[in-house]
């Protein structure tokens, strides 16, 4: 089953605080993605446009996970196309793959920081490695990105002396020093204790509140609400609908949304 909606890949409308009219910097057609015999991504169509803010949701298993790892390069999909700001993700070719993952961020579940390495040189050694950028600019772009999560007086400090909140924090800083064209989250807070997930949730606001493109798998259904410009309900490794928050939430137009938002009720 495709989406519900005549249109699958319309923008929100006045409800989406940060949509924005242009050329859409990610576009997924007919994408198919199988473990062996299990298919877990039975043909995505998908248009994120520049500086919009799509939240996925839906049950453990509905492939949510799997497209954002298809979308920078981490899985390969065997049927379909992805462009990414323009590139098409190409697993054949070494350069394209480069490019592409330079221009996408991810955070992950795990904050996957280095441990032998301080938050400073986290945050620093890709710019250092692929983007061979100066050391002296290098330190004042990572000071600045963590002054910009908070966290400008752990430059020095070790991943192990922070709190879950602050390590994923930090690991946002680092997404960030690669300034991608779109940022990929994948279920950020769900590691972490409940009185720390509200420090990063407001990161990602006002990442969104200053334009970046964000892609955001999250169980924080209010959240969703209030930040995306359109949600999208997976269901079976399919779109099954999508819109803004407001119709998502409060129409939902199929038994299995109707059915997944009464469970996070129960």
């Amino acid at each position: 089953m495709n989406s519900v909606l005549s249109n699958p890949q319309q923008t929100s409308d006045s409800d989406g605080p940060h949509t924005q009219a242009g050329a859409p910097i990610l576009r997924i057609t007919a994408l198919r993605k199988s473990y062996g015999t299990h298919e877990v991504l039975r043909g995505i169509d998908l248009t994120v446009l520049r500086g919009e803010v799509v939240a996925i949701i839906g049950k453990s298993g509905s492939g949510k996970s799997t497209l954002l790892r298809c979308i920078n390069g981490l899985e390969v999909f065997q049927e379909g196309s992805l462009i990414v700001d323009g590139k098409h993700l190409l697993y054949d070719n070494a350069k394209a793959m480069r490019d592409l993952r330079q221009g996408v961020g991810m955070i992950f579940q795990g904050f996957n920081l280095f441990p032998h390495l301080s938050v400073g040189r986290n945050v620093m050694l890709a710019p250092q490695l692929v983007k061979k950028r100066q050391a002296g600019l290098n330190e004042e772009r990572a000071r600045q990105l963590l002054a910009r999560v908070g966290l400008a007086e752990k430059f020095d400090a070790m991943p192990d002396k922070l709190s879950g909140g602050q390590q994923q924090r930090v690991a946002i800083a680092r997404a960030l020093a690669m300034d991608p064209a779109i940022m990929l989250c994948d279920e950020i807070t769900s590691a972490l204790d409940p009185e720390l997930v509200g420090e990063v949730l407001r990161v990602v606001e006002s990442l969104a509140d200053e334009g970046m493109t964000l892609l955001m798998v999250t169980h924080e259904m209010s959240f969703a609400r209030k930040v995306a410009d359109r949600v999208i309900f997976m269901h079976q490794g399919l779109v099954h609908e999508i819109g803004p928050p407001a119709e998502i939430f409060g129409h939902p137009q199929t038994p299995e949304l109707r059915q997944f938002l009464s469970s996070l009720r129960d």
